[in-house]
Protein backbone atom coordinates (compact mmCIF):
# COMPACT_ATOMS: atom_id res chain seq x y z
CA UNK A 1 0.00 0.00 0.00
CA UNK A 2 1.48 3.13 -1.50
CA UNK A 3 1.16 7.00 0.16
CA UNK A 4 1.39 10.39 -1.14
CA UNK A 5 4.57 12.07 -0.36
CA UNK A 6 4.69 14.20 2.35
CA UNK A 7 6.55 17.26 2.54
CA UNK A 8 9.27 18.98 5.25
CA UNK A 9 8.28 21.91 7.82
CA UNK A 10 11.13 24.67 6.93
CA UNK A 11 11.22 27.52 9.73
CA UNK A 12 11.76 30.72 7.45
CA UNK A 13 13.24 34.01 9.48
CA UNK A 14 11.03 36.26 10.02
CA UNK A 15 13.45 39.14 8.45
CA UNK A 16 12.96 37.40 5.60
CA UNK A 17 9.30 38.65 5.34
CA UNK A 18 9.25 41.57 7.31
CA UNK A 19 12.49 44.05 7.41
CA UNK A 20 10.79 46.35 9.79
CA UNK A 21 8.30 46.15 12.82
CA UNK A 22 6.73 48.87 12.53
CA UNK A 23 7.19 49.41 7.90
CA UNK A 24 6.42 46.03 8.03
CA UNK A 25 4.87 43.57 10.17
CA UNK A 26 2.33 45.59 12.27
CA UNK A 27 0.87 46.83 8.48
CA UNK A 28 0.66 43.33 7.82
CA UNK A 29 -1.44 42.39 10.39
CA UNK A 30 -3.44 45.32 10.81
CA UNK A 31 -5.22 43.79 7.26
CA UNK A 32 -8.43 42.41 8.11
CA UNK A 33 -7.35 38.83 7.15
CA UNK A 34 -4.38 38.80 9.64
CA UNK A 35 -5.84 40.17 12.31
CA UNK A 36 -8.51 37.56 11.99
CA UNK A 37 -5.39 35.11 12.17
CA UNK A 38 -4.68 36.39 15.81
CA UNK A 39 -7.96 36.55 16.99
CA UNK A 40 -8.04 32.66 16.57
CA UNK A 41 -4.98 31.99 18.08
CA UNK A 42 -6.95 33.84 21.27
CA UNK A 43 -10.27 33.32 20.86
CA UNK A 44 -11.57 36.96 20.13
CA UNK A 45 -12.82 38.70 17.08
CA UNK A 46 -10.98 41.86 16.71
CA UNK A 47 -11.68 44.94 14.74
CA UNK A 48 -8.79 47.37 13.99
CA UNK A 49 -9.41 50.80 15.05
CA UNK A 50 -6.04 52.58 14.11
CA UNK A 51 -2.07 51.74 13.97
CA UNK A 52 0.57 53.73 15.99
CA UNK A 53 -2.45 55.27 17.94
CA UNK A 54 -0.87 57.41 21.21
CA UNK A 55 -1.45 55.87 24.83
CA UNK A 56 -0.58 58.38 27.26
CA UNK A 57 3.04 59.01 26.44
CA UNK A 58 3.41 55.75 24.54
CA UNK A 59 2.48 54.68 21.11
CA UNK A 60 0.38 51.37 20.81
CA UNK A 61 1.69 49.24 17.49
CA UNK A 62 -2.13 48.33 16.58
CA UNK A 63 -5.49 49.53 18.46
CA UNK A 64 -8.60 47.21 18.66
CA UNK A 65 -12.08 46.42 19.37
CA UNK A 66 -13.05 43.30 20.95
CA UNK A 67 -16.05 43.33 19.31
CA UNK A 68 -18.03 40.99 21.69
CA UNK A 69 -17.51 43.29 24.65
CA UNK A 70 -16.22 46.56 23.28
CA UNK A 71 -13.51 46.54 24.96
CA UNK A 72 -9.68 47.47 23.95
CA UNK A 73 -7.34 44.96 22.94
CA UNK A 74 -3.62 46.92 22.43
CA UNK A 75 -0.72 44.68 20.03
CA UNK A 76 2.76 45.52 21.00
CA UNK A 77 5.05 43.62 17.89
CA UNK A 78 8.40 42.39 18.17
CA UNK A 79 10.48 40.94 16.29
CA UNK A 80 13.47 40.50 18.52
CA UNK A 81 13.39 39.12 21.95
CA UNK A 82 11.20 40.29 24.81
CA UNK A 83 12.44 43.12 26.17
CA UNK A 84 12.43 45.30 29.62
CA UNK A 85 11.10 48.16 27.52
CA UNK A 86 8.49 46.76 25.84
CA UNK A 87 6.93 45.69 29.16
CA UNK A 88 7.29 48.84 30.72
CA UNK A 89 5.13 50.27 27.90
CA UNK A 90 2.53 47.31 28.71
CA UNK A 91 1.95 48.15 32.10
CA UNK A 92 1.99 51.76 31.52
CA UNK A 93 -0.91 50.59 29.02
CA UNK A 94 -2.92 48.55 31.17
CA UNK A 95 -2.32 51.26 34.54
CA UNK A 96 -4.04 54.09 31.89
CA UNK A 97 -7.23 52.31 31.08
CA UNK A 98 -9.89 50.80 33.13
CA UNK A 99 -10.35 47.52 30.95
CA UNK A 100 -7.75 46.43 28.10
CA UNK A 101 -6.56 43.14 26.84
CA UNK A 102 -2.44 43.10 25.63
CA UNK A 103 -1.43 41.27 23.55
CA UNK A 104 2.10 41.31 23.22
CA UNK A 105 3.57 39.47 20.41
CA UNK A 106 7.60 38.36 20.03
CA UNK A 107 9.87 36.28 17.89
CA UNK A 108 10.81 34.64 21.55
CA UNK A 109 9.94 35.30 24.74
CA UNK A 110 12.55 34.90 27.70
CA UNK A 111 10.98 32.79 30.90
CA UNK A 112 11.19 35.70 32.90
CA UNK A 113 8.61 38.05 30.89
CA UNK A 114 6.15 34.71 30.11
CA UNK A 115 6.44 34.47 34.04
CA UNK A 116 5.37 37.81 34.57
CA UNK A 117 2.98 38.24 32.31
CA UNK A 118 0.85 35.02 34.21
CA UNK A 119 1.45 36.80 37.14
CA UNK A 120 -0.13 39.64 35.80
CA UNK A 121 -2.96 37.32 35.00
CA UNK A 122 -2.90 35.95 38.29
CA UNK A 123 -3.28 39.04 40.43
CA UNK A 124 -5.51 41.20 38.16
CA UNK A 125 -9.10 41.01 38.16
CA UNK A 126 -11.22 40.11 34.35
CA UNK A 127 -10.78 43.73 33.11
CA UNK A 128 -7.21 43.33 32.45
CA UNK A 129 -6.06 40.44 30.04
CA UNK A 130 -2.24 39.67 28.98
CA UNK A 131 -1.49 37.65 26.53
CA UNK A 132 2.04 36.46 25.40
CA UNK A 133 2.20 34.77 21.98
CA UNK A 134 5.56 34.15 19.55
CA UNK A 135 4.92 34.93 15.83
CA UNK A 136 6.97 31.93 13.83
CA UNK A 137 6.85 31.40 10.10
CA UNK A 138 6.82 28.11 8.36
CA UNK A 139 7.04 26.63 4.53
CA UNK A 140 6.65 23.31 2.58
CA UNK A 141 9.46 22.95 -0.40
CA UNK A 142 8.78 26.50 -2.59
CA UNK A 143 6.01 27.75 -0.62
CA UNK A 144 4.97 31.01 0.51
CA UNK A 145 5.60 31.25 4.22
CA UNK A 146 2.67 31.12 6.61
CA UNK A 147 2.59 32.69 9.88
CA UNK A 148 2.28 30.79 13.26
CA UNK A 149 0.75 32.26 16.65
CA UNK A 150 1.58 30.21 19.62
CA UNK A 151 0.16 31.33 22.92
CA UNK A 152 2.66 31.27 25.72
CA UNK A 153 0.92 32.82 28.45
CA UNK A 154 -2.92 33.25 28.35
CA UNK A 155 -5.29 34.38 31.21
CA UNK A 156 -6.92 31.59 33.38
CA UNK A 157 -10.48 31.84 32.28
CA UNK A 158 -11.88 28.65 34.53
CA UNK A 159 -9.74 30.31 37.85
CA UNK A 160 -11.51 33.82 37.60
CA UNK A 161 -14.89 32.70 36.65
CA UNK A 162 -14.91 30.82 39.77
CA UNK A 163 -13.67 33.74 41.63
CA UNK A 164 -16.18 35.88 39.90
CA UNK A 165 -18.83 33.66 41.41
CA UNK A 166 -17.57 33.34 44.71
CA UNK A 167 -16.75 37.17 44.64
CA UNK A 168 -20.44 37.92 43.85
CA UNK A 169 -22.17 35.31 46.36
CA UNK A 170 -20.18 36.80 48.76
CA UNK A 171 -20.78 40.45 48.10
CA UNK A 172 -24.96 39.21 47.21
CA UNK A 173 -25.91 35.90 47.66
CA UNK A 174 -27.39 34.91 44.49
CA UNK A 175 -30.78 33.49 44.02
CA UNK A 176 -31.68 30.42 42.69
CA UNK A 177 -32.19 31.35 39.27
CA UNK A 178 -29.16 33.14 38.87
CA UNK A 179 -27.43 29.73 40.20
CA UNK A 180 -29.25 28.12 37.60
CA UNK A 181 -28.72 30.98 35.09
CA UNK A 182 -24.57 30.39 35.55
CA UNK A 183 -24.69 27.10 35.71
CA UNK A 184 -26.89 27.01 32.30
CA UNK A 185 -24.32 29.36 30.45
CA UNK A 186 -20.57 27.58 32.21
CA UNK A 187 -22.27 24.18 30.63
CA UNK A 188 -22.90 25.77 27.20
CA UNK A 189 -19.69 27.19 27.05
CA UNK A 190 -18.02 23.88 27.73
CA UNK A 191 -19.92 22.45 25.12
CA UNK A 192 -19.41 25.23 22.36
CA UNK A 193 -15.60 24.84 23.38
CA UNK A 194 -15.55 20.85 22.92
CA UNK A 195 -17.25 21.02 19.22
CA UNK A 196 -15.01 23.05 18.14
CA UNK A 197 -17.63 25.94 16.97
CA UNK A 198 -16.00 28.91 15.25
CA UNK A 199 -18.64 31.05 17.50
CA UNK A 200 -16.97 32.52 20.07
CA UNK A 201 -18.80 32.36 23.51
CA UNK A 202 -18.06 35.08 26.16
CA UNK A 203 -17.19 34.15 29.84
CA UNK A 204 -20.48 32.22 31.57
CA UNK A 205 -22.71 34.96 33.82
CA UNK A 206 -25.80 34.49 36.26
CA UNK A 207 -27.82 36.39 33.31
CA UNK A 208 -30.62 35.18 30.93
CA UNK A 209 -28.48 35.84 27.83
CA UNK A 210 -24.75 35.48 26.44
CA UNK A 211 -23.31 38.01 23.99
CA UNK A 212 -21.06 36.30 20.82
CA UNK A 213 -19.10 38.09 18.59
CA UNK A 214 -19.31 38.08 14.84
CA UNK A 215 -16.31 40.75 13.78
CA UNK A 216 -17.86 43.83 14.09
CA UNK A 217 -18.34 46.37 16.87
CA UNK A 218 -22.09 47.09 17.44
CA UNK A 219 -23.23 43.71 15.94
CA UNK A 220 -23.22 40.29 17.42
CA UNK A 221 -24.99 37.26 18.30
CA UNK A 222 -26.79 36.62 21.23
CA UNK A 223 -28.42 33.76 22.97
CA UNK A 224 -31.14 34.10 25.56
CA UNK A 225 -33.41 31.70 27.80
CA UNK A 226 -36.08 33.33 29.57
CA UNK A 227 -39.73 33.40 30.09
CA UNK A 228 -39.94 36.77 27.64
CA UNK A 229 -41.21 36.12 23.98
CA UNK A 230 -39.44 37.92 21.46
CA UNK A 231 -42.08 37.29 18.98
CA UNK A 232 -45.33 38.10 20.91
CA UNK A 233 -43.17 40.77 23.39
CA UNK A 234 -44.70 39.79 26.36
CA UNK A 235 -44.13 37.07 29.13
CA UNK A 236 -45.25 33.56 28.59
CA UNK A 237 -44.29 29.81 29.61
CA UNK A 238 -39.96 30.12 28.94
CA UNK A 239 -38.41 29.83 25.62
CA UNK A 240 -34.77 29.69 24.49
CA UNK A 241 -33.68 32.35 21.44
CA UNK A 242 -30.74 32.40 18.62
CA UNK A 243 -30.38 35.92 16.83
CA UNK A 244 -28.18 38.60 15.68
CA UNK A 245 -28.56 41.91 17.73
CA UNK A 246 -27.71 45.34 16.31
CA UNK A 247 -26.96 48.39 18.95
CA UNK A 248 -25.19 51.16 17.40
CA UNK A 249 -26.20 54.67 16.31
CA UNK A 250 -27.12 53.31 13.09
CA UNK A 251 -28.92 50.41 14.23
CA UNK A 252 -31.95 50.95 12.53
CA UNK A 253 -30.09 52.04 9.20
CA UNK A 254 -28.46 48.75 9.17
CA UNK A 255 -32.06 46.42 10.05
CA UNK A 256 -33.75 48.26 7.00
CA UNK A 257 -30.70 46.81 4.68
CA UNK A 258 -30.74 43.60 6.33
CA UNK A 259 -34.97 43.57 6.19
CA UNK A 260 -34.69 44.64 2.15
CA UNK A 261 -32.89 41.43 1.71
CA UNK A 262 -35.26 38.93 4.19
CA UNK A 263 -36.58 36.51 1.21
CA UNK A 264 -32.74 35.85 0.71
CA UNK A 265 -31.55 35.41 4.28
CA UNK A 266 -34.74 33.26 4.96
CA UNK A 267 -34.19 31.22 2.64
CA UNK A 268 -30.47 31.17 3.11
CA UNK A 269 -30.89 30.28 6.89
CA UNK A 270 -33.56 27.13 6.55
CA UNK A 271 -36.36 28.92 8.24
CA UNK A 272 -38.53 32.36 8.98
CA UNK A 273 -37.32 34.74 11.29
CA UNK A 274 -38.42 37.13 13.93
CA UNK A 275 -37.48 40.82 13.11
CA UNK A 276 -38.01 43.08 16.08
CA UNK A 277 -37.63 46.80 15.48
CA UNK A 278 -39.18 49.31 17.93
CA UNK A 279 -39.40 53.56 17.47
CA UNK A 280 -37.43 54.76 20.17
CA UNK A 281 -35.55 51.99 20.90
CA UNK A 282 -31.93 51.97 19.64
CA UNK A 283 -31.31 48.33 19.66
CA UNK A 284 -32.96 45.86 16.76
CA UNK A 285 -33.45 41.94 17.10
CA UNK A 286 -33.20 39.23 14.40
CA UNK A 287 -33.59 35.91 15.54
CA UNK A 288 -35.60 32.01 15.82
CA UNK A 289 -37.05 30.83 19.15
CA UNK A 290 -38.34 27.72 20.81
CA UNK A 291 -40.01 27.02 23.87
CA UNK A 292 -37.49 26.06 26.70
CA UNK A 293 -37.58 26.16 30.50
CA UNK A 294 -34.43 27.02 32.84
CA UNK A 295 -35.33 24.89 35.73
CA UNK A 296 -35.50 21.62 32.95
CA UNK A 297 -32.14 20.56 33.39
CA UNK A 298 -32.67 17.03 32.29
CA UNK A 299 -33.20 19.18 28.64
CA UNK A 300 -30.24 21.48 28.40
CA UNK A 301 -27.99 18.97 26.64
CA UNK A 302 -30.91 19.84 23.98
CA UNK A 303 -30.70 23.37 24.14
CA UNK A 304 -27.36 23.22 23.31
CA UNK A 305 -27.45 21.42 20.60
CA UNK A 306 -30.31 23.69 19.20
CA UNK A 307 -28.55 26.72 20.07
CA UNK A 308 -24.98 25.53 18.59
CA UNK A 309 -27.02 24.84 15.06
CA UNK A 310 -28.93 28.23 15.17
CA UNK A 311 -26.11 30.29 16.22
CA UNK A 312 -23.22 28.57 13.49
CA UNK A 313 -26.22 29.49 11.16
CA UNK A 314 -26.96 32.73 12.03
CA UNK A 315 -23.04 33.43 11.74
CA UNK A 316 -22.72 32.03 8.41
CA UNK A 317 -25.68 34.11 7.11
CA UNK A 318 -25.19 37.33 8.61
CA UNK A 319 -21.19 37.48 9.01
CA UNK A 320 -20.14 39.12 5.47
CA UNK A 321 -23.09 40.62 5.65
CA UNK A 322 -22.71 42.64 8.98
CA UNK A 323 -19.15 43.20 7.94
CA UNK A 324 -20.01 44.99 4.35
CA UNK A 325 -23.28 47.18 5.39
CA UNK A 326 -22.75 50.68 4.97
CA UNK A 327 -26.03 53.35 7.07
CA UNK A 328 -25.29 55.49 4.06
CA UNK A 329 -26.88 53.41 1.68
CA UNK A 330 -30.45 53.76 3.41
CA UNK A 331 -32.83 56.38 2.61
CA UNK A 332 -35.64 56.91 4.79
CA UNK A 333 -38.90 56.64 3.19
CA UNK A 334 -38.91 60.62 3.49
CA UNK A 335 -35.51 61.10 1.55
CA UNK A 336 -37.01 58.47 -1.18
CA UNK A 337 -39.98 60.91 -1.43
CA UNK A 338 -39.56 63.55 -4.76
CA UNK A 339 -39.50 67.44 -3.66
CA UNK A 340 -43.10 69.10 -4.08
Amino acid sequence: MSTAPLGRLQKVNLRDAWQSEAGDFTPWLAQPENIALLGEAIGLELEVEAQEKDVGPFRADILCRDTAEGDWVLVENQLERTDHIHLGQLLTYAAGLNAVTIVWIAARFTEEHRATLDWLNDITDERFNFFGLEVELWRIGESPAAPKFNVVSKPNDWTRSVADAAKGIAEEAMTDTKRAQLAFWTGFRAYMLEHGSPVKVAKPRPDSFMWMAIGRSGFGLFATLSTWSMDAQTYGAGEVRAGLYLDLEDAHAHYHLLKAEQEAIEAEFGEPLTWYKADGVKSCRIGVARPAVLEDRDSWQNVYEWLREKLEKLRAVFRERALKLDAADWQTDEAKEPAS
